[in-house]
């Protein structure tokens, strides 16, 4: 068992995706298939079950995990020990990363990056694959904590013509993909606000919750599709428009997730500088209206008292 067959599973058990795991290790994709196959091999058990759609751990996969991660774990710290290097807080996020928040960590602290959904953040931080996450979270627990960064207003896009700027969140179509491994927080979020205020779901199964495939459908259906969380931070391609959504106004609560028993130096710092930087960004202004949260989002009570406070 090698380092490098290691840390290849422990990708691909990470993303549940060969081509994600792949970029992330700057190999390719076929490459990093057979040499998992070639691992599974020499240890005579199936790591993983996959299928054209899905990649899903094995029981084996599941019970090997952690202590691949501990390996790694020891042997990346047995590498910085020798070279005199500081100790490394490994922090996951989506597509958003405040350049505030990492300031605020100690000078002697490497970041190191994990680029994830938000559902593979929240279980990477429970253990202890992650210090930290800035990421959306389903709902309340109480071996977590949430501090809110931004509840960010979802827009609509929709063909460029004539008419009101705003859609009533019960006009819009909302996507909802059959890949649970990269979509399933966007899923829960986008079905429960659909069923909520009468919207219409729409189900696909190519990933067209963002970039170019999101953009066809726009045109495409000629209706304002609800738009994912800082996911086009491009400018718009020609012939569409962004939209106000009200009436409610959904909004996508990024927390900064850390465990609830963690009290590192680093941790309490990020703990003590997020919510300050994010009301210096203006980030917790609220949009004017009604606004909508899923029924079980950990912020939702704040944010209701926040707008009752609010003149």
């Amino acid at each position: 068992m090698e380092l490098r067959q290691l840390r290849y599973f422990v990708a691909v058990a990470e993303e549940l995706h060969f081509g994600r795991a792949a970029a992330r290790l700057h190999i390719a994709a076929p490459s990093l298939s057979q040499q998992i196959k070639a691992f599974e091999a020499s240890l005579g058990v199936a790591l993983f079950a996959r299928d054209r759609r899905h990649v899903e751990l094995t029981a084996a996969g599941r019970t090997l995990l952690p202590d691949a991660r501990e390996i790694l774990t020891m042997a990346a710290h047995a590498e910085r020990r020798l070279a005199g290097t500081t100790v490394t807080f490994r922090l996951g996020y989506v597509s958003w990363l405040p350049d505030q928040l990492i300031a605020s960590l100690r000078s002697d602290v490497r970041i190191d990056e994990w680029v994830m959904p938000s559902h593979i953040q929240i279980a990477r931080v429970l253990d202890r694959g992650l210090d930290a996450a800035i990421a959306w979270a389903s709902g309340p627990d109480e071996r977590l904590d949430h501090q809110l960064l931004w509840a960010e207003p979802l827009a609509a896009v929709a063909p460029a013509k004539g008419g009101n700027e705003i859609v009533k969140a019960s006009a819009l179509r909302v996507l909802v993909d059959a890949d649970l491994t990269s979509w399933d927080a966007w899923n829960r979020y986008a079905t429960e606000f659909a069923n909520d205020v009468g919207a219409k779901i729409l189900h696909i199964d190519d990933g067209g919750i963002t970039g170019r495939a999101f953009y066809d459908r726009a045109r495409k259906y000629r209706a304002p599709l609800l738009m994912s969380p800082k996911r086009h931070p491009d400018p718009l391609p020609a012939g569409l428009r962004t939209h106000l959504v009200v009436d409610p106004t959904p909004l996508w609560c990024w927390s900064l997730v850390t465990r609830a028993d963690d009290e590192r130096p680093a941790v309490l710092a990020l703990r003590e500088t997020a919510i300050a930087l994010a009301r210096a960004a203006g980030l917790h202004v609220l949009p004017p209206g009604d606004t909508w949260l899923p029924a079980q989002d950990p912020h939702r009570d704040a944010i209701r008292a926040q707008r009752e406070a609010d003149p």
